[in-house]
């Protein structure tokens, strides 16, 4: 019998273990907060994954890997669990189904080369799926947090309609570079939306104002001005006004007014 036929039989004999296998791992280990019917069929995606590989080449047993790799990351990251638990499956089963490799290669009095070359193709399916696990799910992961940080970013930039060409753009918390900028985008584009003649930039829950955010905030509004937007600042705290003061930041070419009540009466 061929080399090639020994591994066939091997790959078949590991294959014919599934379920063995499977309960043997779930005696050992159990992973908490885990749906029992996505480990049962992550386990037995890999342990097909892994038994194929013994026979066939290692290019059709990547794409196998890929497409299970596909699933279990996605099932990881939509219910928020750990990478370290497809880890485990991966790793779990290099181990146990190593041993059945090594026992049949005794059986078939495979050489030391001919187990040799096996068992190394059998290792480099098993690393792959640790790299392209791991790879996948930081991406996946990353996206989703740059997804929620987009989300909460824009609601935290609200342009308000209050009449048929006054809004409203209450500021909550830190500007920093990133919000400055998506200030401006947003400003900029619903102001040219909704048809705005005048908005009215309320700063009463800005709590810090330096010459950074103070340089933002002229260019919002010389932006606006130029696409024909009139702005009012309103709601500018005591301490925050005696710090421009101390910097020496001029608002005197901006219209300002003390509360939002007072800016919408300045305009009608």
């Amino acid at each position: 019998m061929g080399i090639q036929n020994y591994q066939e039989e091997i790959a078949k004999k590991v294959l014919s273990l599934k379920h063995e296998l499977i309960s043997q791992k779930t005696e050992a280990r159990s992973h908490k907060n885990v749906p029992i019917q996505h480990l049962q069929n992550w386990r037995e995606d890999i342990i097909t994954i892994y038994s194929a590989s013994i026979a066939e080449d290692l290019d059709t047993t990547y794409e196998r890997l890929e497409e299970w790799g596909n699933k279990a990351v996605h099932t990881l990251v939509n219910a928020n669990l750990s990478i370290e638990v497809a880890l485990d499956e991966v790793r779990d089963y290099r181990n146990l189904i190593g041993k059945i490799l090594m026992q049949e290669s005794k059986e078939y009095d495979l050489t030391i080369e001919q187990f040799y070359n096996m068992i190394s193709n059998f290792n480099s399916v098993v690393d792959r799926a640790v790299q392209w696990l791991s790879t996948s799910y930081t991406e996946s992961y990353f996206k989703r947090i740059y997804a929620a940080e987009a989300t909460a970013l824009e609601l935290s930039i609200p342009i308000i309609k209050v009449t048929e060409v006054v809004g409203v753009l209450p500021l909550i918390g830190d500007i920093d570079t990133q919000r400055a900028q998506e200030l401006m985008e947003k400003a900029l584009i619903k102001s040219s939306e909704y048809a705005l003649e005048h908005l009215v930039i309320d700063l009463s829950s800005v709590a810090i104002i330096d010459t950074m955010v103070a340089g933002h905030i002229f260019k919002v509004v010389d932006a606006l001005k130029i696409s024909g937007v009139n702005s009012i600042l309103t709601g500018i705290r005591p301490e925050v006004a005696q710090t421009m003061v101390h910097l020496g930041i001029d608002f005197s070419h901006l219209h300002i007014s003390s509360t939002l009540r007072s800016a919408l009466k300045a305009i009608y």
